[in-house]
Order: C-alpha cells, then sequence, then structure tokens
C-alpha cells in the first residue's frame, strides 16, 4: 500500500484532558499514518490548550482569573470572547436556562465549552484529510464523513441508573450532547436560584454544532419539563430525555435504533 492510500483500519486513540476520557475514532483516511497521528497529536494538544484557558478548576486559567476580577475581557485571550458570544447564544435559545453568568463565583461557561473543544478538534482531523471520524468526550459526540455504509451513526446513550448499560442507542447524522448527574454527581446549577440541580436523569441534544447542542442538553438537564417546552420547538436541534420517574419523551426527529 502507498504511503497515502487509503487505509481502512480504524484508528484509536483515548486522551484525559477537561476532567474526562476524549475518545477519537478514525474511520476513513486517505494520507500517510504519520501525518494521521500528528493530527490526533495537534487535535490533542488543543484540548489541553482550552482547558487551561476555561478550567475553572485551575485558579491560574484566564477564566479563573476573569471569575476572580484579575483581568478584564481585553485582558483575556480571544477565545474566551468568542465561547462567551455562543453562550449569549445560547443563553437566548434555551431561554435562560443556561445561563453561565447566573453560575455562583460569576461567569462559568463550562456547560458549552468542552462541546465547543471537541468540535475543533474535529476540525483538525478534517483538515488533515480525515473523511469519516467520531469524537466523544465524555458523552459529547461529533462527527464527520459516514459510517461505513453510509447512512447514520449509531450512538448509544448510557443508562442513567445501570452503569454496564444503555437507555438506548440514536441513529444520528450529526453532533450528540447527553448531560446528567449520574456521571458526576450533582454539578448542575439552575441559573434562576443558583442551587445544584437535578430535574431529570439525563437529556440529550443533536444538532449540528456541538457546542450548543452541548448548552441546550445542560439546559435541559437543569430545567427538566420547563425547559422542555422552550427547546423541544427549537429548529434544527432535536431531544431526548430521561425523567427522573423513569418516564421518556423525545422530539419527532429523533430516531431510535431498535
Amino acid at each position: 500500500m502507498s504511503p497515502a492510500a487509503r487505509d481502512s483500519a480504524v484508528f484509536s486513540h483515548d486522551e484525559e484532558v477537561m476532567g474526562t476520557v476524549v475518545s477519537f475514532r478514525v474511520f476513513r483516511y486517505a494520507m500517510p499514518k504519520e501525518t494521521l497521528l500528528d493530527a490526533v497529536a495537534t487535535a490533542c494538544a488543543l484540548l489541553h490548550s482550552v482547558d487551561d484557558v476555561f478550567s475553572t478548576w485551575k485558579p491560574a486559567s484566564p477564566i479563573s482569573r476573569l471569575r476572580r476580577g484579575e483581568i478584564s475581557m481585553t485582558e483575556a485571550p480571544a477565545q474566551v470572547s468568542t465561547v462567551l458570544e455562543l453562550c449569549e447564544h445560547a443563553r437566548e435559545r434555551s431561554g435562560g436556562w443556561f445561563d453561565p453568568w447566573a453560575m455562583p463565583g460569576g461567569v462559568d461557561p463550562t456547560g458549552l465549552v468542552k462541546g465547543w473543544a471537541i468540535e475543533l478538534a474535529l476540525d483538525v482531523l478534517c483538515g488533515a484529510g480525515v473523511e469519516a471520524a467520531l469524537v466523544n468526550g465524555g458523552g459529547d459526540i461529533a462527527v464527520a464523513g459516514l459510517p461505513e455504509g453510509g447512512g447514520f451513526w449509531s450512538v448509544g446513550i448510557q443508562h442513567p441508573w445501570k452503569r454496564e448499560a444503555l437507555a438506548c442507542v440514536l441513529a444520528v447524522d450529526s453532533a450528540v450532547a447527553t448531560s446528567g448527574s449520574y456521571e458526576r454527581g450533582a454539578h448542575l446549577v439552575d441559573p434562576r436560584s443558583g442551587s445544584p440541580v437535578e430535574a431529570v436523569a439525563s437529556a440529550t441534544v443533536t444538532g449540528p454544532r456541538l457546542a450548543i447542542a452541548d448548552a441546550l442538553a445542560t439546559a435541559l438537564a437543569v430545567g427538566g419539563d420547563l425547559a422542555w417546552e422552550q427547546i423541544s420547538g427549537l429548529d434544527g436541534v432535536d431531544a431526548y430525555m430521561i425523567r427522573s420517574d423513569g418516564s421518556e419523551v423525545a422530539t419527532p426527529g429523533i430516531r431510535f435504533v431498535d
């Protein structure tokens, strides 16, 4: 096989970053293996760079310094302005159920930034010549191209109470984000009260942009049925929610795999 021939083997890499594991699965690429490895390394470096800027767990990160009032927006990296503009868009679309400015301790874009970073990481791979790939960061998934044989990607949704089980499998052709307290405990905050909340067991949103799907899934997990009234009617996104009592609801565009 020539160095630039199509490689039919699936390439996998897992990277610990941003408080989770980001999994790269590359299904088709037409480039030397060394070029693919360089692209994945670049994508991972980008994820670590984003974590260095936006982690609220790192006291010296620009977002932590901004929250403490030590720097202004003009002094923060340009990425901060970019992400907060997306946050404002997500706040409007969610009817205020996603609101980084209402978080205790100051502005906190955590509910959107991981999805945004995963989008960028996938863009690095596509820019290098990857034709089909999936990048998964703790249930936030961005896809490029088509799976082997075409059609939709099959994405399993973690069961909120059974660690080794899936609640369902969705057929998707775009980004998928899932939010809930089952993985990290009660870390979600109601922007209207400022208190931790567990409104639903699991909330999943699909759409063309992972950053926005990530934020809207957070909003659903926080607002439950009240947020559902807002988000289920949005153009361009679909949603699936498991309530705390085990009942489920999905928008018409959600496709379940039997």
